[in-house]
Protein backbone atom coordinates (compact mmCIF):
# COMPACT_ATOMS: atom_id res chain seq x y z
CA UNK A 1 0.00 0.00 0.00
CA UNK A 2 2.81 2.40 0.80
CA UNK A 3 4.23 1.98 -2.70
CA UNK A 4 0.87 2.78 -4.30
CA UNK A 5 0.45 5.87 -2.14
CA UNK A 6 3.92 7.21 -2.89
CA UNK A 7 3.38 6.72 -6.60
CA UNK A 8 0.08 8.54 -6.42
CA UNK A 9 1.70 11.53 -4.72
CA UNK A 10 4.49 11.77 -7.27
CA UNK A 11 1.96 11.48 -10.07
CA UNK A 12 -0.37 14.24 -8.95
CA UNK A 13 0.43 17.02 -6.50
CA UNK A 14 4.18 17.16 -7.16
CA UNK A 15 4.03 16.82 -10.96
CA UNK A 16 7.83 16.96 -11.44
CA UNK A 17 8.93 19.00 -14.44
CA UNK A 18 5.56 20.71 -14.77
CA UNK A 19 3.89 23.85 -13.47
CA UNK A 20 0.44 22.23 -13.40
CA UNK A 21 0.65 21.90 -9.63
CA UNK A 22 0.42 25.69 -9.46
CA UNK A 23 -2.41 26.03 -11.94
CA UNK A 24 -4.75 23.06 -11.50
CA UNK A 25 -6.67 24.60 -8.60
CA UNK A 26 -6.05 28.35 -8.72
CA UNK A 27 -9.02 29.07 -6.48
CA UNK A 28 -7.25 27.20 -3.66
CA UNK A 29 -4.10 29.33 -3.70
CA UNK A 30 -5.34 31.73 -1.05
CA UNK A 31 -3.93 32.42 2.40
CA UNK A 32 -5.41 30.69 5.44
CA UNK A 33 -7.90 33.19 6.72
CA UNK A 34 -11.11 33.01 8.74
CA UNK A 35 -12.84 29.73 8.06
CA UNK A 36 -10.85 28.81 4.94
CA UNK A 37 -8.42 25.95 4.52
CA UNK A 38 -5.09 26.76 2.93
CA UNK A 39 -3.95 24.89 -0.16
CA UNK A 40 -1.45 22.92 1.91
CA UNK A 41 -4.03 22.08 4.58
CA UNK A 42 -6.48 20.70 2.03
CA UNK A 43 -3.82 18.81 0.07
CA UNK A 44 -2.43 17.28 3.25
CA UNK A 45 -5.62 15.21 3.49
CA UNK A 46 -4.91 13.24 0.32
CA UNK A 47 -2.16 12.44 -2.12
CA UNK A 48 -4.54 12.34 -5.07
CA UNK A 49 -7.73 14.42 -5.33
CA UNK A 50 -10.10 11.47 -4.88
CA UNK A 51 -12.56 11.35 -1.98
CA UNK A 52 -14.40 8.11 -1.28
CA UNK A 53 -18.06 9.02 -0.85
CA UNK A 54 -19.78 8.08 2.43
CA UNK A 55 -22.16 5.40 1.16
CA UNK A 56 -24.84 5.16 3.83
CA UNK A 57 -27.05 2.12 3.94
CA UNK A 58 -24.58 -0.74 3.79
CA UNK A 59 -21.97 -0.10 1.10
CA UNK A 60 -19.83 2.04 3.39
CA UNK A 61 -17.41 -0.04 5.49
CA UNK A 62 -14.34 0.62 7.57
CA UNK A 63 -12.39 -1.55 5.11
CA UNK A 64 -13.40 0.68 2.19
CA UNK A 65 -12.63 3.93 4.01
CA UNK A 66 -9.23 2.65 5.08
CA UNK A 67 -8.41 1.30 1.62
CA UNK A 68 -9.19 4.61 -0.08
CA UNK A 69 -7.12 6.60 2.41
CA UNK A 70 -4.24 4.13 2.44
CA UNK A 71 -4.09 4.29 -1.37
CA UNK A 72 -3.62 8.06 -1.26
CA UNK A 73 -7.22 9.24 -1.53
CA UNK A 74 -9.44 10.38 1.32
CA UNK A 75 -11.78 7.77 2.76
CA UNK A 76 -15.08 8.38 4.54
CA UNK A 77 -17.16 6.44 7.02
CA UNK A 78 -20.92 6.86 6.72
CA UNK A 79 -22.49 7.28 10.17
CA UNK A 80 -26.06 7.38 8.88
CA UNK A 81 -28.43 4.63 10.11
CA UNK A 82 -25.84 3.39 12.62
CA UNK A 83 -25.63 3.84 16.37
CA UNK A 84 -22.88 5.97 17.85
CA UNK A 85 -21.39 2.80 19.34
CA UNK A 86 -21.25 1.16 15.91
CA UNK A 87 -19.60 4.24 14.41
CA UNK A 88 -17.01 4.29 17.18
CA UNK A 89 -16.12 0.67 16.42
CA UNK A 90 -15.72 1.49 12.76
CA UNK A 91 -13.48 4.46 13.54
CA UNK A 92 -11.32 2.21 15.69
CA UNK A 93 -11.22 -0.39 12.92
CA UNK A 94 -10.12 2.15 10.31
CA UNK A 95 -7.27 3.20 12.58
CA UNK A 96 -6.01 -0.38 12.78
CA UNK A 97 -5.76 -0.42 8.97
CA UNK A 98 -4.30 2.99 8.15
CA UNK A 99 -2.63 5.97 9.79
CA UNK A 100 -3.78 8.19 6.95
CA UNK A 101 -6.49 10.88 7.45
CA UNK A 102 -10.14 9.92 6.96
CA UNK A 103 -13.54 11.48 7.57
CA UNK A 104 -16.92 10.71 9.12
CA UNK A 105 -20.21 11.81 7.55
CA UNK A 106 -23.25 12.73 9.69
CA UNK A 107 -26.87 13.29 8.72
CA UNK A 108 -28.04 16.74 9.78
CA UNK A 109 -31.43 16.19 11.50
CA UNK A 110 -33.70 18.37 9.40
CA UNK A 111 -37.34 18.01 10.49
CA UNK A 112 -39.64 18.89 7.60
CA UNK A 113 -43.47 18.96 7.52
CA UNK A 114 -45.06 15.56 6.82
CA UNK A 115 -48.55 14.67 5.61
CA UNK A 116 -49.38 11.80 7.98
CA UNK A 117 -52.47 10.84 5.99
CA UNK A 118 -50.35 10.45 2.86
CA UNK A 119 -47.93 8.25 4.81
CA UNK A 120 -50.82 6.06 6.05
CA UNK A 121 -52.17 5.76 2.52
CA UNK A 122 -48.71 4.78 1.28
CA UNK A 123 -48.44 2.04 3.89
CA UNK A 124 -51.80 0.65 2.73
CA UNK A 125 -50.48 0.67 -0.83
CA UNK A 126 -47.52 -1.46 0.27
CA UNK A 127 -49.75 -4.32 1.47
CA UNK A 128 -48.82 -6.36 -1.57
CA UNK A 129 -45.13 -5.95 -0.82
CA UNK A 130 -45.67 -7.10 2.77
CA UNK A 131 -47.47 -10.17 1.48
CA UNK A 132 -44.80 -10.81 -1.15
CA UNK A 133 -41.95 -10.80 1.35
CA UNK A 134 -43.82 -12.18 4.34
CA UNK A 135 -43.06 -9.26 6.68
CA UNK A 136 -45.14 -6.30 7.87
CA UNK A 137 -44.21 -2.73 7.07
CA UNK A 138 -42.31 -0.85 9.73
CA UNK A 139 -43.73 1.95 11.85
CA UNK A 140 -43.29 5.48 10.46
CA UNK A 141 -41.30 7.68 12.79
CA UNK A 142 -38.91 10.59 12.86
CA UNK A 143 -35.39 10.18 14.22
CA UNK A 144 -32.43 12.49 14.64
CA UNK A 145 -30.09 9.53 13.94
CA UNK A 146 -28.42 9.95 17.36
CA UNK A 147 -27.31 13.46 16.44
CA UNK A 148 -26.00 14.56 19.83
CA UNK A 149 -24.29 11.24 20.52
CA UNK A 150 -22.52 11.29 17.17
CA UNK A 151 -21.42 14.90 17.59
CA UNK A 152 -19.91 13.96 20.95
CA UNK A 153 -18.27 10.93 19.35
CA UNK A 154 -16.53 12.81 16.55
CA UNK A 155 -15.45 15.59 18.91
CA UNK A 156 -13.85 12.92 21.08
CA UNK A 157 -12.37 10.77 18.30
CA UNK A 158 -11.26 13.70 16.12
CA UNK A 159 -11.27 12.34 12.58
CA UNK A 160 -9.57 14.65 10.12
CA UNK A 161 -12.90 15.75 8.63
CA UNK A 162 -16.55 15.65 9.66
CA UNK A 163 -18.97 16.24 6.79
CA UNK A 164 -22.70 16.89 6.90
CA UNK A 165 -25.55 15.86 4.61
CA UNK A 166 -29.16 17.21 4.48
CA UNK A 167 -28.23 20.50 6.10
CA UNK A 168 -25.57 22.57 7.80
CA UNK A 169 -25.12 22.84 11.57
CA UNK A 170 -25.04 26.18 13.34
CA UNK A 171 -21.82 28.16 13.39
CA UNK A 172 -21.31 27.30 17.08
CA UNK A 173 -21.17 23.58 16.29
CA UNK A 174 -18.85 24.19 13.34
CA UNK A 175 -16.56 26.29 15.54
CA UNK A 176 -16.57 23.63 18.26
CA UNK A 177 -15.50 20.92 15.83
CA UNK A 178 -12.84 23.14 14.29
CA UNK A 179 -11.64 23.91 17.79
CA UNK A 180 -10.90 20.18 18.17
CA UNK A 181 -8.74 20.30 15.06
CA UNK A 182 -11.45 18.80 12.84
CA UNK A 183 -12.11 20.23 9.38
CA UNK A 184 -15.81 20.63 8.58
CA UNK A 185 -17.32 19.97 5.17
CA UNK A 186 -20.94 20.42 4.10
CA UNK A 187 -22.75 18.93 1.11
CA UNK A 188 -24.68 21.46 -0.98
CA UNK A 189 -26.91 21.23 -4.04
CA UNK A 190 -27.59 24.91 -4.74
CA UNK A 191 -25.71 28.22 -4.46
CA UNK A 192 -28.06 29.37 -1.66
CA UNK A 193 -27.02 26.36 0.43
CA UNK A 194 -23.38 27.11 -0.30
CA UNK A 195 -23.85 30.61 1.09
CA UNK A 196 -25.46 29.26 4.27
CA UNK A 197 -22.61 26.79 4.83
CA UNK A 198 -19.95 29.40 4.09
CA UNK A 199 -21.53 31.77 6.60
CA UNK A 200 -21.48 28.97 9.20
CA UNK A 201 -17.69 28.78 8.87
CA UNK A 202 -17.19 25.39 7.21
CA UNK A 203 -13.85 24.57 5.60
CA UNK A 204 -15.00 23.07 2.29
CA UNK A 205 -18.12 22.23 0.32
CA UNK A 206 -19.09 18.97 -1.32
CA UNK A 207 -20.98 20.09 -4.43
CA UNK A 208 -23.50 17.38 -5.34
CA UNK A 209 -24.80 17.41 -8.89
CA UNK A 210 -27.96 15.79 -10.18
CA UNK A 211 -25.94 12.84 -11.50
CA UNK A 212 -25.08 11.58 -8.01
CA UNK A 213 -26.42 8.29 -6.68
CA UNK A 214 -28.25 7.95 -3.39
CA UNK A 215 -30.05 10.73 -1.58
CA UNK A 216 -30.07 14.27 -2.86
CA UNK A 217 -28.50 16.29 -0.05
CA UNK A 218 -30.69 19.38 -0.40
CA UNK A 219 -31.40 21.15 2.88
CA UNK A 220 -35.17 21.33 2.24
CA UNK A 221 -35.76 18.17 0.14
CA UNK A 222 -37.01 20.34 -2.69
CA UNK A 223 -39.08 19.09 -5.62
CA UNK A 224 -37.19 21.43 -7.96
CA UNK A 225 -35.15 19.81 -10.69
CA UNK A 226 -31.58 19.24 -9.43
CA UNK A 227 -28.72 20.99 -11.19
CA UNK A 228 -26.08 19.09 -13.14
CA UNK A 229 -22.59 19.05 -11.65
CA UNK A 230 -20.77 21.16 -14.23
CA UNK A 231 -23.29 24.00 -14.04
CA UNK A 232 -23.50 23.72 -10.26
CA UNK A 233 -19.73 24.00 -9.82
CA UNK A 234 -19.76 27.28 -11.72
CA UNK A 235 -22.71 28.64 -9.76
CA UNK A 236 -21.27 27.65 -6.37
CA UNK A 237 -17.84 29.02 -7.28
CA UNK A 238 -19.48 32.40 -7.85
CA UNK A 239 -21.08 32.19 -4.39
CA UNK A 240 -17.99 31.22 -2.34
CA UNK A 241 -14.22 30.86 -2.46
CA UNK A 242 -14.16 27.75 -0.26
CA UNK A 243 -12.51 24.60 -1.69
CA UNK A 244 -15.05 22.55 -3.63
CA UNK A 245 -15.29 18.76 -3.78
CA UNK A 246 -17.25 17.72 -6.87
CA UNK A 247 -19.72 14.83 -6.57
CA UNK A 248 -21.95 13.17 -9.13
CA UNK A 249 -21.27 11.00 -12.17
CA UNK A 250 -17.48 10.78 -11.65
CA UNK A 251 -16.15 7.29 -12.35
CA UNK A 252 -12.67 7.56 -13.86
CA UNK A 253 -9.55 9.72 -13.96
CA UNK A 254 -10.68 11.69 -16.98
CA UNK A 255 -13.77 12.82 -15.06
CA UNK A 256 -11.61 13.67 -12.02
CA UNK A 257 -9.49 15.89 -14.27
CA UNK A 258 -12.63 17.39 -15.77
CA UNK A 259 -14.10 18.60 -12.48
CA UNK A 260 -10.72 19.94 -11.37
CA UNK A 261 -10.49 21.92 -14.60
CA UNK A 262 -14.01 23.17 -13.85
CA UNK A 263 -12.95 24.58 -10.48
CA UNK A 264 -13.11 21.70 -7.99
CA UNK A 265 -10.24 20.89 -5.64
CA UNK A 266 -11.07 17.17 -5.60
CA UNK A 267 -13.63 14.64 -6.82
CA UNK A 268 -15.89 12.58 -4.57
CA UNK A 269 -16.57 9.13 -6.02
CA UNK A 270 -19.19 6.70 -4.76
CA UNK A 271 -20.85 4.38 -7.28
CA UNK A 272 -17.54 3.53 -8.96
CA UNK A 273 -16.35 2.08 -5.62
CA UNK A 274 -19.41 -0.06 -4.95
CA UNK A 275 -18.11 -3.16 -6.73
CA UNK A 276 -14.80 -3.15 -4.85
CA UNK A 277 -14.24 -6.13 -2.55
CA UNK A 278 -13.99 -3.73 0.39
CA UNK A 279 -17.49 -2.29 -0.13
CA UNK A 280 -20.47 -3.74 1.73
CA UNK A 281 -22.66 -3.69 -1.38
CA UNK A 282 -25.17 -6.57 -1.21
CA UNK A 283 -25.08 -9.39 -3.80
CA UNK A 284 -28.33 -8.33 -5.55
CA UNK A 285 -27.12 -4.73 -5.67
CA UNK A 286 -23.80 -5.86 -7.18
CA UNK A 287 -25.68 -7.91 -9.76
CA UNK A 288 -27.79 -4.89 -10.75
CA UNK A 289 -24.60 -2.90 -11.40
CA UNK A 290 -23.65 -5.38 -14.12
CA UNK A 291 -26.77 -4.56 -16.15
CA UNK A 292 -27.53 -1.31 -17.93
CA UNK A 293 -30.92 -0.25 -16.57
CA UNK A 294 -31.46 3.51 -16.31
CA UNK A 295 -31.42 5.46 -13.06
CA UNK A 296 -34.09 7.81 -11.75
CA UNK A 297 -34.88 9.95 -8.73
CA UNK A 298 -37.49 8.47 -6.40
CA UNK A 299 -39.07 8.83 -2.96
CA UNK A 300 -40.43 5.27 -3.02
CA UNK A 301 -37.94 3.76 -0.59
CA UNK A 302 -37.30 6.51 1.97
CA UNK A 303 -39.59 9.48 1.36
CA UNK A 304 -36.62 11.63 0.30
CA UNK A 305 -35.49 11.96 -3.31
CA UNK A 306 -32.66 9.60 -4.15
CA UNK A 307 -31.16 8.31 -7.38
CA UNK A 308 -31.16 4.59 -7.98
CA UNK A 309 -31.40 1.98 -10.70
CA UNK A 310 -35.01 1.64 -11.83
CA UNK A 311 -36.61 -1.60 -10.64
CA UNK A 312 -40.07 -3.02 -9.98
CA UNK A 313 -40.53 -1.42 -6.56
CA UNK A 314 -39.65 2.02 -7.92
CA UNK A 315 -41.99 1.64 -10.91
CA UNK A 316 -44.87 0.40 -8.77
CA UNK A 317 -44.67 2.88 -5.89
CA UNK A 318 -42.85 6.06 -6.91
CA UNK A 319 -45.97 7.95 -7.97
CA UNK A 320 -47.66 7.40 -4.59
CA UNK A 321 -44.60 7.98 -2.39
CA UNK A 322 -45.03 11.02 -0.09
CA UNK A 323 -42.36 13.52 0.88
CA UNK A 324 -41.74 12.05 4.33
CA UNK A 325 -38.19 11.34 5.44
CA UNK A 326 -37.19 9.38 7.45
CA UNK A 327 -40.72 8.13 8.12
CA UNK A 328 -41.00 6.22 4.84
CA UNK A 329 -37.47 4.90 5.31
CA UNK A 330 -38.54 3.15 8.50
CA UNK A 331 -41.75 1.90 6.85
CA UNK A 332 -39.85 0.11 4.07
CA UNK A 333 -36.84 -1.14 6.07
CA UNK A 334 -38.37 -4.60 6.80
CA UNK A 335 -39.51 -5.02 3.20
CA UNK A 336 -36.11 -4.14 1.80
CA UNK A 337 -34.30 -6.35 4.32
CA UNK A 338 -36.46 -9.32 3.35
CA UNK A 339 -35.99 -8.68 -0.37
CA UNK A 340 -32.24 -8.34 0.11
CA UNK A 341 -32.09 -11.60 2.07
CA UNK A 342 -33.99 -13.28 -0.75
CA UNK A 343 -31.56 -11.89 -3.34
CA UNK A 344 -34.37 -9.94 -5.01
CA UNK A 345 -32.96 -6.82 -6.63
CA UNK A 346 -36.47 -5.78 -7.70
CA UNK A 347 -37.49 -5.01 -4.12
CA UNK A 348 -34.54 -3.02 -2.75
CA UNK A 349 -33.13 0.45 -3.19
CA UNK A 350 -30.40 0.16 -5.82
CA UNK A 351 -28.69 3.49 -5.17
CA UNK A 352 -26.43 4.39 -8.08
CA UNK A 353 -25.23 7.46 -9.92
CA UNK A 354 -25.71 7.98 -13.63
CA UNK A 355 -22.19 6.69 -14.42
CA UNK A 356 -22.63 3.43 -12.47
CA UNK A 357 -22.05 1.18 -15.55
CA UNK A 358 -18.38 2.27 -15.39
CA UNK A 359 -17.90 0.66 -11.95
CA UNK A 360 -15.34 -2.15 -11.84
CA UNK A 361 -14.87 -5.10 -9.52
CA UNK A 362 -11.33 -4.15 -8.57
CA UNK A 363 -9.62 -3.32 -5.26
CA UNK A 364 -10.15 0.25 -4.09
CA UNK A 365 -6.39 0.87 -3.96
CA UNK A 366 -6.03 -0.12 -7.60
CA UNK A 367 -8.84 2.22 -8.65
CA UNK A 368 -7.65 5.22 -6.63
CA UNK A 369 -4.11 4.90 -7.98
CA UNK A 370 -5.37 4.56 -11.54
CA UNK A 371 -7.73 7.53 -11.25
CA UNK A 372 -4.88 9.68 -9.92
CA UNK A 373 -2.58 8.67 -12.75
CA UNK A 374 -5.29 9.19 -15.39
CA UNK A 375 -6.19 12.62 -14.02
CA UNK A 376 -2.54 13.65 -13.95
CA UNK A 377 -2.05 12.56 -17.57
CA UNK A 378 -5.11 14.47 -18.76
CA UNK A 379 -4.16 17.65 -16.91
CA UNK A 380 -0.61 17.56 -18.22
CA UNK A 381 -1.97 17.35 -21.76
Amino acid sequence: MTTVRAAARSNFWALPGSDISLNVCPQMDFVHRAGLMSTDAFRSLMDVPVVGAPLSGGASTSELAAAVSEAGGFGFLAAGYKTAVEVQREIEHVRTRTQRPFGVNLFFPTKLPVDETAVSDYIEGLAGEAERYGVPCGEPRWSDDEWEGKLELVARERPAVVSFTFGCPASAIVAQLRGHGIAVWCTVTRPAEAKVATAAGVDALVVQGSEAGGHQASFDDTDAAPVGLLALLQLVRKATDLPLVAAGGIANGEAVAGVIAAGAAAAQIGSALMLTPEAGTSPPHRAAFKADAPTALTRAFTGRRARGIVNRFMRDHDAAAPKAYPQVHYVTVPLRAAARAAGDAEGINLWAGQAYPLAEAAPAATLVARWGAEAHAVLRR
